[in-house]
């Protein structure tokens, strides 16, 4: 501040506020990514009641005793019932309260205060159901009173293509409830288990295309490709025979087993978990998406609440559940240390 003029500063100092306009952008910079690797990678379905049920059948292995003498009567009976699995739906909501003044006022980035609430509050939303559905979250029936229905996540189903390490929770046929798996001590990741776990799943008749974890877990996995280890992919770099800057190409997000080519997908919005002891660990998901389905009894909607005052009162919410067409299409590799390096 200086006492020769008025400059800025004195202008500052003005009380109360000072007199110099803030001088604030009128954009809102959102770092936070809409995406659902997930979910837009399966299909959808739609539902007539909260609890969603299938049936899974199945080819009996190959029978190589099968021969039958000419002319003998027909014996025995091959016919097979399957069986009948189902998830219950959940609930996932949003609510939003903004005041008539609130709306009316000039805010920075939007125009109307409501309007960009719902649209946020309905990102997140969606952002809610993929973690959930990738979570180890066991099924829950909802009583109406205290205990909210839950969706089984896709952990709580996979036990066939369970790789070692942990218990598998699975379907209960008593209950009919899904059981959250139980997880292991931290370990790395390892391109047997990888393998071993795509074979499993083409024995048992899926053709899997995807896997799927966390980004770090993905960047160390093809980072272990580059190794000699690996001898899998080599890191090249486009020395650029046009007037284009060259291109280093230093990461796989393909990888070709014997039994299927997997597609590499991180998912930001799949949350961590603690192992048997305190370790923030991750799954590792190979699936088919063939065989898995987002399900809405209601899908994604907006309702008025009733007025209580001077504000605008709306709840976004969407009533769904995972559908898991059959379990033996898809494989799991649990508890996964994400500081781990990728080993063979």
């Amino acid at each position: 501040m200086s006492t020769a003029n008025l400059d800025s500063a004195d202008l500052k100092a003005v009380a109360k506020g000072g007199l110099i306009r803030s001088d604030v952008m009128n954009k809102i910079w959102d770092i936070s990514k809409v995406p659902l690797p997930f979910t837009d990678s399966i299909g959808t379905d739609s539902a007539t009641n909260e609890y969603k049920e299938w049936t899974l059948d199945a080819l009996a292995a190959p029978d190589l005793t099968n021969a039958r003498i000419d002319g003998a009567d027909a014996s025995g009976n091959d016919t097979v019932t399957g069986s009948r699995v189902g998830n219950h739906h959940q609930i996932s909501d949003k609510v939003v309260r903004v005041s008539f003044r609130a709306d009316s006022s000039n805010t920075i980035g939007r125009t109307k205060e409501l309007s960009y609430q719902v649209m946020r509050r309905q990102q997140e939303l969606r952002r809610d159901v993929e973690a959930i559905a990738l979570s180890n979250q066991a099924s829950v029936a909802d009583d109406g009173n205290s205990t909210a229905g839950k969706a089984g996540g896709l952990p709580s189903w996979l036990v066939t293509n369970h790789a070692t390490g942990g218990t598998p929770g699975g379907y209960n046929t008593t209950t009919g409830l899904t059981v959250a798996r139980t997880p292991t001590a931290a370990r790395a990741l390892t391109e047997t288990l990888v393998r071993d776990t795509v074979e499993s799943i083409y024995n048992n008749g899926g053709d899997p295309t995807i896997m799927m974890s966390i980004p770090s877990v993905i960047r160390k996995f093809s980072e272990y490709l580059f190794t000699s280890s690996a001898r899998v992919a080599t890191l090249m770099s486009d020395q650029g025979k046009t007037a284009e800057a060259a291109t280093a190409l230093g990461s796989v997000n393909v990888f070709v087993t014997d039994f299927g080519t997997l597609k590499l997908v991180p998912n930001r919005l799949q949350q961590k978990h603690t192992d048997s002891g305190v370790i923030q660990v991750a799954d590792v998901f190979i699936y088919d998406p063939a065989y898995l389905a987002m399900c809405y009894l209601q899908g994604y909607r907006t309702e008025d609440l009733a007025k209580t005052g001077t504000a605008n009162n709306k709840q976004m919410l969407v009533d769904w559940t995972l559908v898991v067409n059959t379990e033996k299409a898809h494989g799991i590799i649990g508890d996964i240390n994400p500081a781990s390096a990728v080993t063979a």
